[in-house]
This record gives structure tokens, sequence and C-alpha cells, in this order.
């Protein structure tokens, strides 16, 4: 373990240069108007597919996308652009080698991947603050040709049992044949953007290079007559003109004298299709340089693409740099001022996280912790979709076949997004996703609240939230169901808004949030409690290949599964909307009467998950003591699925503390609740030590009392079953040995332990929730832990871990898997990190160790990294986790109320 001691800066975030320049966009200085919002993977999205059946990966593919304009979004190496991607810039590279220019990142479909889709390169997020006044990354790129074809088969020729091939699988990377190329920006003012480019040859030989940075127009005029056109021109200063519509005139000056090249940002139908037409079309600049093909580029120098194509011939272990200055053509200066401005930048950079690691001292975890933030940050993407011109296609092209009008997405009529959206991964996940969008948010407040509080508002807007009351899930099927995470999302960061602020909470979001998420909870009343009777279904859920079934498809067996995850997070939501009115409540009385409301379905919900329907048969078994999902048949039958998983441990989520503030401040609140309970004596039993009324009043509302919970965290911290020495399992390990099998009707199925990637296509094939480690459900067990300890306080024990003879009271408890999680990324005594298990490169070479990657989920046993490799998305949370108390926050009455009051609600 690395571990360093630092001074405790003085000065709080919110007064470093970076914390004034974010008060300053709450005044309105559009600080956050250019940023990283290119996508890196526009092709092979739903957005782009126009195909018959909606096959999104094979009608746009990457060959394709070098010569053919996106019609709603770009992508790019290192982009950064304005926030509807008006104007684009980006890197482009060539190594005298490859047969095409390294323009975008390169990765497989989900057809040629053995695990599904899979970005193929190697690059890092390594700095970044939250107005993108700063960033900084990294990309590595081969010297000798890069090899798409092997890559390509080598994946498409393994099985599910063998792992990915991986670009360092290769060896292309032997004898450090590569070059490091580090992409810099920083603002000099709001429409100054500096970008710098440094270039290493990693090689003990020289190597030349081909560096062309890249400015372009996102194709706004081949859909609809009338468009207008943008211009971009070269100048006699060899720097390049931008007149367009929709921005003031721009100008990017570029260093020394680089060969401007220029072609359109515009499909090249002659190489796709093989039709007769002429232009300087958008690979022109790729024909130019790779093929020397002048008539490729426009010889006027003016078009909608230019290049400033600099040529390095770079010594053995040498440098280069290169500089850009994007600004406003009026008044645009030089390099005069460039690189003062850049050091300052990188310097407030480094003030700003001193600032907010104040209480890290260990060097490792402030390094694994800002890069994460990096990552979320680079994450962010315009994303651009309007589902009505999307279905019938556009004035100017061809029109879209008839089928698409009965396919898929054709229920969200309303949708109309045109925004920048925090991306799960960029290159993998390039379009938002709804339960993950939540748990970005959350991390994103740490560094960046006004803009968690704009994302959770902006998917409940009305041209998101569907008029029904649906959140839209993902563009692949905007009508599958995610868990409802996000009333809980708007309390932590409103919380932790509210603790940045010196207690004055954001009570404007907190009630507008609050208003949209009634009209979705009553959507899932209505749709996903079949029976009425208060036990859910909801689908796969967020948590892919977990179950027996895909729980998205229709049942083998027929009939439908009464699931404990999805009860459990309905149980969940009852009780994160019961807190916010409580919060509103306090000043504003007609929320008390709502708050009721949640309350009492809360305890509907409880009492059905211990029998359904009235008929003795419930959710928990008593035999096993765990929750399970109940399958029931159309004859009626009711048949257990006993799979342990976290399906069974989600019920540990829905936990509430009342404390006795709230019977002193919320009078009508209280007078329904002891009505209520008084007379409904089966649910007051439901409810902890609900006849105390000593002045410690206080009552717990949790799915599981003292003994199921100690029956569940028996299991939860078994290290033969659920702990990892990296975190909390997904599926029991106990199914390695001993996996269920269910048979109906002639047909068998199964689930056993895979901690690793999934060896099944269901649901995609790409993600594996039968034993890996994931973030975002053990982000909300640690959490559902402390607030359970804040009720039973320290005497209530547990052995953690199972078998250990140790015991633990529960804050204790949620320390143990939080510290696992922290195993993940940082150092052991060795000098080596868990999620590069297998990889010695990444675990031994000084230029590839503190790189840190971010991926979707992690092995079980190993905690090697899996899935996607840049999802910093919701494993960005271990952002909060690295923290001495990554859950202070907390409680209903606002901290200048403290002194008069206890918090309504704990936590």
């Amino acid at each position: 373990m690395v571990m360093a001691t630092r001074k405790n800066s003085q000065k709080a975030p919110g007064r470093t240069a970076e914390g004034m320049r974010l008060d300053e966009v709450q005044k309105g200085v559009r600080w956050r108007r250019w940023g990283p919002y290119l996508s890196e993977r526009q092709w092979g999205t739903v957005r782009e597919d126009y195909s018959e059946h909606g096959n999104a990966w094979d009608h746009f593919t990457h060959d394709h996308a070098r010569s053919r304009a996106y019609r709603w979004g770009e992508d790019g190496i290192g982009g950064f652009g304005d926030a509807q991607l008006h104007l684009c810039l980006a890197l482009a590279l060539w190594n005298g080698q490859d047969p095409i220019l390294k323009e975008r990142l390169f990765g497989l479909t989900n057809s040629e991947g053995n695990h599904g889709e899979d970005v193929k390169e190697l690059y890092y997020y390594l700095d970044g603050t939250p107005t993108h006044s700063y960033m900084r990354m990294l990309y590595k790129y081969p010297q000798a040709a890069f090899p798409y074809a092997r890559l390509v088969a080598e994946n498409r020729g393994r099985g599910l049992d063998a792992p990915e091939f991986e670009l360092l699988d290769t060896g292309i990377f032997a004898d450090n044949r590569y070059f490091d190329v580090e992409i810099e920006y920083a603002k000099a003012g709001v429409d100054d953007i500096l970008m710098q480019v440094t270039v290493h040859n990693r090689a003990a030989a020289a190597a030349p290079l081909h560096v062309m940075p890249t400015l372009w127009a996102r194709n706004i005029w081949s859909w609809s007559p009338g468009s207008a056109r943008p211009a971009l021109a070269a100048r006699g200063d060899n720097s390049i003109g931008v007149e367009h519509p929709l921005l003031a005139p721009m100008r990017l000056i570029c260093d020394g004298m680089p060969e401007l090249l220029f072609c359109e940002n515009e499909t090249n139908p002659r190489r796709l299709w093989g039709l007769d037409a002429s232009g300087f079309f958008k690979d022109g600049i790729n024909d130019y340089v790779i093929g020397g093909d002048k008539a490729a580029v426009n010889p006027a120098r003016r078009g909608t693409k230019a290049a400033a194509h600099y040529r390095l011939d770079l010594p053995a272990g040498g440098s280069a740099r290169l500089r850009l200055r994007l600004c406003l053509d009026e008044g645009a200066t030089g390099f005069a001022d460039f690189d003062r401005t850049l050091r300052r930048r990188r310097a407030e950079a480094d003030e700003f996280y001193d600032a907010l690691q104040t209480d890290l001292a260990d060097a490792d975890a402030r390094l694994v912790q800002r890069q994460a933030l990096a990552g979320m940050l680079w994450s962010k993407q315009f994303y651009y979709i309007d589902i009505p011109e999307w279905l019938k296609g556009d004035p100017m092209q061809p029109p879209p076949p008839a089928a698409r009008r009965s396919g898929r997405n054709v229920d969200w009529f309303h949708l109309n997004n045109a925004d920048i959206i925090a991306m799960p991964d960029k290159w993998e996940y390039p379009w938002y996703a709804a339960w993950d969008l939540a748990f970005h948010c959350v991390t994103l407040a740490l560094v960046d609240p006004s803009y968690a509080k704009n994302q959770l508002v902006l998917l409940t807007r009305e041209w998101y939230m569907h008029p029904n009351g649906q959140l839209p899930a993902y563009e692949w099927a905007f009508s599958d169901v995610n868990p409802p995470v996000h009333a809980w999302a708007t309390w932590r960061v409103y919380d932790m808004d509210r603790e940045q602020h010196g207690g004055k909470g954001d009570r404007a979001f907190l009630e507008r949030v609050f208003h949209k998420l009634m009209l979705n909870y009553i959507w899932w009343v209505n749709r996903k409690d079949s029976e009425g009777r208060n036990i859910f279904q909801g689908g796969f859920l967020g948590l892919d290949n977990i179950g027996i079934f895909d729980r998205s498809a229709p049942l083998p067996t027929g009939g439908t599964i009464n699931q404990s995850d999805g009860t459990a997070w309905m149980a969940m939501y009852a009780l994160n909307l019961m807190r916010i009115a409580l919060e509103l409540a306090l000043d504003d009385a007609v929320y008390e009467d709502i708050a009721t409301k949640f309350f009492e379905h809360f305890l509907y919900i409880a009492a059905a998950m211990s029998n359904i329907g009235g008929e003795g048969i419930g959710l928990w078994d008593e035999e096993d003591e765990f929750y399970y999902d109940v399958l029931q048949l159309p004859n009626g039958q009711r048949i257990p699925l006993r799979v342990r998983s976290m399906v069974g441990l989600i019920p540990l989520f829905a936990v509430e503390v009342l404390d006795a503030a709230v019977f002193e401040r919320l009078p009508r609140f209280t007078a329904r609740l002891r009505w209520f309970l008084d007379h409904r004596p089966e649910l007051a039993r439901l409810v902890s030590r609900w006849h105390d009324s000593s002045e410690e009043e206080r009552h717990l509302l949790s799915l599981l009392r003292g003994h199921r919970m100690k029956c569940l965290l028996r299991r939860m911290l078994d290290e033969t079953e659920f702990l990892s020495d990296y975190g909390v399992r997904a599926l029991s390990k106990y199914h390695e040995q001993h996996p269920y099998v269910f048979e109906h009707a002639g047909n068998r199925f199964a689930v056993g332990y895979v901690p690793g990637e999934s060896k099944t296509g269901v649901f995609g094939g790409n993600s594996n929730w039968r034993g890996p480690i994931w973030m975002p459900v053990n982000f909300l067990l640690i959490q559902s832990l402390h607030r359970f300890h804040t009720y039973y306080g320290d005497d209530f024990t547990v052995e953690c871990p199972t078998g250990s003879g140790k015991f633990m009271h529960l804050r204790g408890v949620a320390d143990e898997p939080a510290r696992r999680l922290g195993r993940l990324f940082l150092r052991d005594e060795a000098g080596r990190r868990a999620i590069f298990e297998g990889s010695p490169q990444h675990q031994d070479d000084p230029l590839f160790r503190d790189n840190v990657l971010f991926y979707e989920y992690f092995h079980g046993d190993t905690g090697r990294g899996c899935g996607a490799p840049h999802q910093t998305g919701w494993t960005g949370l271990i952002a909060l986790l690295l923290r001495p108390h990554p859950f202070a926050a907390g409680g209903v009455v606002r901290p200048s109320e403290a002194e008069k009051l206890q918090p309504v609600v704990a936590g």
C-alpha cells in the first residue's frame, strides 16, 4: 500500500478558483458551454439505425463511420465541442502503417465479441474539473499496424468459456513500440479553448507520426431543405476561420505551420454504395493522407471539416508538443499567454482536488478518486434524438422502411432529447440508462451538485418522461424497466448539496423532482402490480441474467414472477418519497398527507412480501431464511425460485428511521400514523417499538426486523457465499458446486456461479450478474447498513465475516465491504491492483500502472475488472466510498435548526 501524509488544505472547494467558476455558472456565466461532449462511438447506435429490423450494429458500422455523415451526433478521440456539438474538435493520428486514419476508437460489435461488444483500445481519463476548465486524457497508439482484423477474428472464434482477446494480448506494445498521446484542454475564457497535444515516443528507435487535430461542423444541412451550411476556411495566417449560423464567428489558431486540409462532413456514396458521385467527402482527409489522393481534399481550402496536419519524426524516447487555440474571431490572440494559462488551469485543478481531498491521507486513494471523478466528467455527452423525426425519416434522405412504424420505441413519440448527459461509458454504452444516471448524479454531486440536480430534473421533464409516467430506460428499448432509484438519488443529491452550502437545501429542486416522481410511482403501481396485491414484477430490472429466465421476456412456463427485488425496490421507493415529503412538509403542511400515503403503502408492501394475497405464501423462505422470487404459474401454483442472489439482498435497501422530532413538528402526519397503526395492528407489528413513547422514541421502517436481517447478513457476510475479498457478489458462490435447477414441461433451466464474464447469451451476453461484484448494489447495501446502525446502535452486533468469531456493530459491518471494494483499485502491499489481475503490463509497467480503469463489474473471486473498461458511470461511486465518512450528510431537519431539533429522519 502506498501511503503518504499531507497538509490539510484550509480552502474549501467552493473557495477555489474552480469553485468560483461553478458559482458563476449559477449566475449565468456559461463555463460549461464547451466540454468533452463528443461520443466515443456514434456508429452502431440505435440513433443512427434506419434498418428494417433494428440491427443497429450492422446498419452503421465502424467501416462506414469514416465515410458516412452521422445524423444525430459525432464521435472522436479526446473530443471537445459546444453543448449542441455544432462545432467539434478532436484528434486524428496515423503511424504510417494503418490502412485508415485513427479518427475514432475501434471495438467489436455485440456479435463479434465472444462476450458482447467491447472497445479494443488503450485510453485513460486522467484529470478534469467540473466546468471543464482543465481536462486531460491519455491515448496509447501502437507504432505497428493496428490489428483490426486479428482482433475481430480471434474474438469471433472464441467461445463463451474463453476470455476476451485484448489489444495487449496481440503483443503490439512489446518493447514499448508505441506513442503516448496526451491530450489537454484548458479554458482561457468561456469561448477560448486551449488544446495541447504532447506525443512521447516510448520506443528505443525513432518513429514517424502524423498528428491531425481536426475541426468540423456536425452535419445539420443534409436532412431538411433550407438548412444553413457552416463554413470553415483557411486564413492567411494559417488559422482556420469558422462561420456557423448558430455560433459567433470563431477561429482555430494552429501553432507552427501545419498543412491545412479541408473536406466536407458529408457521406461518400461512391465508396459506400458504388454510386457515381463527386465531392470532397468526409473521408477526404483520410484518402489524402493515407493514399495521397489530392482530389479528395478541397484545393480552395474550404469545407465543413478541416485538419491541421503535422508530420513528426520522433527520436527514441523523444517528445513533441502541439498547441492550438479555438476562440472567438473577434479579439483572437495567439500563443503569448498559452503556456501561462495552461499552467494556471493545471494548478487550479490541483487546488480544487486538494480542497476536496483533505480527508484522504493516502496518495494512492487520492489518485484513484481523482481519476474516478475525471472519468465521470469526461463521460458527459451530447445525446440527441427526436423520435418522430427518427421514425419518419428526413425529407432529403431515402424514406426508412415502413416496418419501423411498428418497431422499436414507437410508443415514445413524445421523446425529443438534445442535451448533455452523463453516460455510463461513451464507447460501450454511449446512451443514457435511467438507473445508471441516478448513480452518476450521486457521484457527480461531490464535485458539481448543480449539474447533478439538473440531470435529475432533466430525466423527469416532459420530453423524457412518458405521458403515462414511465421514465425512459435506454435507446435500445425505452419501455424496458429499470429499478426506481431516482427518489433515492434525488434525496442523496439534495443532502450533499445542502451540506456543501452550509445547511441550506435547494427546496425548489426537491419539490420539482418530487412531483414528477409521484407520477412515476403511480405508473409502477398501475403497471407492475399485475394483481393489485402490492407484489411487483418489473422484468429484468437492470440485473440482466441473474435469474433462470430472461425476466424481460414472456416466461417459457407462462404466468408471472412475483419479484423479490421488484417488490423491495418499490418498498424503498415508498420510503424515499416519504422521506422527501417529510422534508417538504417542514415548510408546507400539505406534504404531511402525502408522506402519510407513502408510509401506509410501504406497510402494505411489507405485509404482502410475507403473505402474498393472504394465502400464506411470501417471498421470505423460512427454511432457507432468504428472500426468493416466486413463480406463479397459469394454474395458480406458486413456486419459490431458490436462487441465492442479489435479488434476495435487495430487501435490505428499504430502510428508514423515524425520530421523535417528526412527531413534534408534523402533527397531521403524526395523528394519521397513530390512527392507522392503532386500527391496523397487523401492520403496526411491522414498525418497531411503535408503542414506545419515551423521549428517545424512534421507529424503524424496514422490510425485515432484527432476526431476518441477521439471517440475511449471515449469508451476505459468508465468504463461501456472497462476501468476496473485493465486495459482495451478485450470486452466492454456493451455486458453484450446487447449481439451481428448475424443470418444467420437459425443459431444464439452471443457474450456476460464474464469477467473471457471462457464459450465456441472455440479455445480450455482455454483462453478468451470476457471480461478479457490481458497484451500485454494493453501494446501496453499505448505505443501508449505515442507516440500520442509526437505529440499532453499537449494541446490536453480528458476526463478520460469518464463522470468524469476530462481532461488529452494523456500521463496522458496512465498512467491511466498503474496505474490500477499495481493494479493487488501491495498490496492495506488493504494489498491485486487483482490477488488473492477469495483466502484467498494467501491474508492473510504470507507464501503465497508475492509469486506472473503472470497469463495469468485477470478478467475484479475483477482483479482475470485467465488461466495459470505462464505465466510470456507476463504478465512479468508489470516489465516495474512499472517503472516511461516505454517508456523513443526512437528516431531514435543516442543519441550521439542529440546535432546536433532532433530525426527523436519521441518515
